[in-house]
């Protein structure tokens, strides 16, 4: 295990790596980075006199990185570590982190096109059955998910086997940021929270489990309104059947029924909370 001090980082931190991983490697790891750099603005604000922590201020102590995962070869993909966070009467907070970064969210919903468009009437939501070896299942229905390339289109595992189930791709300029939404823009927020006190600085999604991974999901909306001759020939076809040794496959779930069929992915319960609030106050 080598140590390396953080640079320009006051008072001096000292972060403890595996042999696997080099000060280079975690330092340009972009979910350490953002991770980081969140949490020290988060523990700035307890210099403000109506924090809870004020009277006794957390510091971060050191850090301990644990394990990485390669992707590709020489590609972090994941950093398992410890954070020591303490206050001076020798108080801590949990400190294991599991480091991944972000991805994104689809909700993307298909209705025939002979009904009025302000209905809810037969709808339904493009689910995706893939296996997940961390929740100990081969077949967990889940909202796709992936990322946004650098043309702002929804790319990924999930949406090459939309395209090539459906043809379907998802330009950003069709997306509705259901996450921002709901959270409102900073402006509407204010960077300051009451009497010119600053707020935290959180990434915009949804985290899914944030008592020990960094992990935020913006969750996105795409309504398509198609023909009923296509609808019926994609409820054929995206039936949730899959071929031997196919890993990923589509289904589609009525979306009266969402909530209860995706009761275990909690992408799908955050999407359609956002969905029926938003929906609610006619936001979309």
């Amino acid at each position: 295990m080598s140590t390396f001090h953080l640079p320009n980082h006051s008072p001096p931190l000292p972060i403890h790596l595996p042999p696997t991983l080099s000060e280079d490697k975690l330092l340009s790891f972009i979910p350490f980075q953002n991770w980081l750099s969140t949490l020290t603005h988060s523990l700035s604000l307890q210099r403000q006199r109506s924090h809870p922590f004020h009277a006794s201020p957390y510091s971060l102590r050191t850090i301990d990185v644990q394990a990485v995962d390669y992707f590709g070869g020489d590609r972090v993909g994941f950093v398992k570590l410890r954070a020591e966070v303490t206050n001076e009467r020798g108080e801590k907070l949990p400190g294991s982190v599991f480091l991944r970064g972000g991805s994104v969210g689809m909700m993307l919903i298909l209705q025939p096109d002979d009904l009025a468009p302000d209905t809810e009437a037969e709808k339904q939501v493009i689910l995706t059955l893939q296996p997940r070896i961390p929740a100990g299942s081969l077949s967990l229905p889940e909202l796709p998910a992936g990322m946004l390339d650098d043309s702002g289109t929804f790319s990924g595992g999930a949406a090459k086997e939309i395209a090539e189930e459906t043809g379907l791709e998802i330009p950003a300029g069709d997306l509705v940021n259901l996450t921002e939404l709901a959270l409102g823009s900073t402006r509407e927020e204010g960077e300051e929270g009451e009497e010119g006190e600053e707020r935290e600085d959180l990434e915009r999604g949804v985290y899914m489990s944030p008592g020990g991974c960094d992990e935020f999901v913006p969750l996105f909306l795409w309504q398509k309104r198609v023909s009923r001759e296509q609808m019926r020939g994609w409820e054929g076809k995206l039936s949730g059947l899959r071929g031997e040794g196919e890993k990923i496959t589509l289904v589609l779930c009525p979306l009266e029924r969402l909530w209860r069929v995706g009761a275990r992915d909690g992408k799908i319960l955050a999407a359609w909370a956002l969905y029926e609030g938003l929906r609610r106050e006619g936001r979309i």
